[in-house]
């Protein structure tokens, strides 16, 4: 336990140094270049590079403090386990790989920070060491190595340059063939890590992860690596490829909010909702505005870290159940928790005067004023209203209506240091939203809109609110249901069938030939008119001699060759 508190107030107390030195730098408006000398061989210098400024350190000082309160919940939430030590260290390592990725201006210490985030990741993926934990690894360390790939694909093209330091050539390059080519590689890695279409589906799977992972993945370190690093990258964007990903990332946010409202596993309906944040991120950065990107890049760490960390303490009371059906009536039982998630519920729906209030509505507001056609429009306010949706199934499920476990159910409040580790974050959750909004933009946003569209937030919120709801009173009873509707129901559940056909699509072809080939022409008649054939022939030309010879026949084998040779030559 010593060893959770150690690492919990250590990274508070760098938290706090960060956030007034990211300040500072905002303040006088400061950027360092850090070079360390690894190695120095005649002219040639290696260095190790690391980038300070306002953006790299308050995003520092986010995941610091993120880690640091959920350390703190891990201390009783993992109480129960043998190996608690191992499991800090892998989240240490963990935040430590995002570190090095956020202060890196260089590829190659990108991709120390980048594949270490992989590495730790598989491995607290599958620590709780089943069957479905180890396919959910595979899937997550799989599909994160084509974003690897493509890492290690522009780390090569970089060499045209004569550096690895990218923030150097960004904007001086930008429109020539070499920085379109590392653009869209830097585009495929960073979609691969922060799930977009088509590489959406390992993000629930990962949810086999212990929830206090899940809580720090969500929130601030694997899935917001691509969204940084794009945000990093911005000004070398494309116009073409820009227009290309916002029409991706808008249909990965539509699609997360569609599949969330059909979904019942409760952390699942917390990943599809985190899968629906990054596509509006990522769709307003390639807008271009990096700056608002980011912006809701910090405010939701806040809560999603704590919506997690509530649905942890839900299913640890509820014996490991993440069924939302058998849930309900929390409110009573579990009154602090059920207070802490409809606060990060209602600022992940963008409740006025909450932090993602701040954030979400700018972004819309900016979409509105941008000249754009009606897809994005109406896709934009529609996912908003989705958002809305599932946020009020999820409460109505858990909060009120009828507890549906057991009579006997021993439902508490008692963990008073998971408690301490959630209400950490409740006051940045309700206040970091304005406070950010006040330090990160050096001028204001004049947003001119005519009243109905000033509205339409508000509007699409409330619509949200009333399809939840009516969402929520279907029939509990799986077979009640229609055959069209079961089946309408697991195409939107499933992510358009995505985990299909990233594993089944992907292994069913190769496996199928490959068992085919082995059939007919490995062990087939390859084999039968190839090497068999020739030992066959082989052995039974053996075994005739040996019988001639073992029985006594050589003589008669011998005249028998001899009267051959004196015919032959007659």
């Amino acid at each position: 336990m010593h060893v959770c508190l150690i690492y919990s107030l250590l990274f508070l107390i760098l938290s706090v140094g960060f956030f007034f030195l990211s300040l500072s730098f905002m303040i006088y408006d400061l950027v360092y270049f850090v070079e360390y000398s690894l190695l120095n061989i005649n002219s040639t210098l290696i260095v190790m590079t690391l980038l300070i400024d306002a953006m790299s350190l308050l995003f520092m000082s986010f995941v610091l403090f993120i880690s640091s309160m959920v350390i703190y919940y891990s201390m009783e939430y993992m109480g129960g386990d043998k190996f608690i030590v191992r499991f800090i260290l892998l989240v240490v390592m963990f935040v430590l790989s995002m570190m090095l990725l956020i202060i890196s201006p260089n590829l190659i210490s990108i991709l120390l920070g980048w594949d270490g985030l992989g590495l730790v990741s598989y491995c607290l993926v599958v620590y709780y060491q089943n069957v479905k934990s180890y396919n959910a690894g595979m899937l997550t360390a799989l599909t994160n190595r084509l974003g690897d790939v493509a890492l290690l694909m522009s780390i090569a093209w970089m060499l045209n340059f004569g550096s690895w330091n990218y923030i150097f050539y960004l904007e001086e390059m930008k429109g020539s063939l070499s920085m379109n080519i590392i653009s869209c590689l830097i585009i495929l890695a960073a979609i691969t890590k922060s799930a977009q279409i088509p590489f959406s589906s390992w993000l629930p799977a990962a949810m086999a992860a212990p929830t206090p992972v899940s809580s720090l993945v969500h929130s601030s370190t694997l899935v917001t690596a691509g969204v940084y690093l794009l945000i990093r990258f911005n000004f070398s964007l494309e116009s073409w490829s820009m227009y290309i990903m916002v029409f991706v990332t808008s249909m990965t946010m539509f699609m997360a909010g569609l599949g969330a409202n059909f979904e019942f596993d409760l952390k699942k309906i917390i990943a599809l909702s985190t899968l629906s944040q990054l596509g509006l991120m990522m769709s307003i950065l390639f807008l271009g505005d990096y700056l608002l990107a980011y912006y809701h890049l910090l405010t939701h760490a806040l809560f999603k870290a704590l919506l997690f960390m509530c649905a942890g303490n839900v299913i640890h009371n509820l014996f490991n159940c993440q069924d939302i059906r058998y849930m309900g009536s929390l409110i009573s039982s579990m009154p602090i928790t059920c207070l802490y998630f409809n606060i990060c519920n209602l600022s992940l729906c963008g409740l006025p005067f909450l932090s993602g209030f701040y954030s979400k509505d700018l972004i819309v507001e900016v979409m509105s004023m941008s000249y754009l056609n009606i897809y994005i429009y109406i896709i934009f306010y529609v996912s908003i209203g989705l958002t809305v949706s599932y946020s009020m199934r999820l409460v109505y499920y858990t909060c009120v209506g009828h507890m549906n476990f057991t009579s006997l159910s021993s439902l508490s409040e008692e963990g008073y240091t998971m408690l301490k580790g959630m209400s950490g974050l409740i006051f940045l959750v309700v206040f970091m939203g304005s406070s950010l909004s006040w330090t990160l933009f050096s001028s204001l946003y004049i947003i001119i809109l005519p009243f109905y569209l000033k509205m339409m937030t508000l509007i699409m919120i409330m619509l949200g609110g009333w399809l939840g709801y009516e969402f929520s009173r279907f029939s509990l009873s799986y077979n009640s249901l229609s055959l069209k509707y079961k089946n309408v129901s697991f195409f939107l559940a499933s992510m358009w069938y995505m985990p299909f056909l990233s594993t089944f699509g992907v292994n069913y072809y190769p496996l199928m030939v490959g068992s085919n080939y082995i059939k007919g022409l490995d062990q087939g008649w390859s084999e039968y008119y190839g090497a068999q054939k020739i030992y066959s022939l082989l052995s039974s030309s053996s075994q005739f001699l040996q019988f001639l010879f073992s029985n006594n026949l050589k003589v008669y084998f011998i005249m028998l060759i001899l009267w051959v040779f004196f015919v032959v030559l007659i």
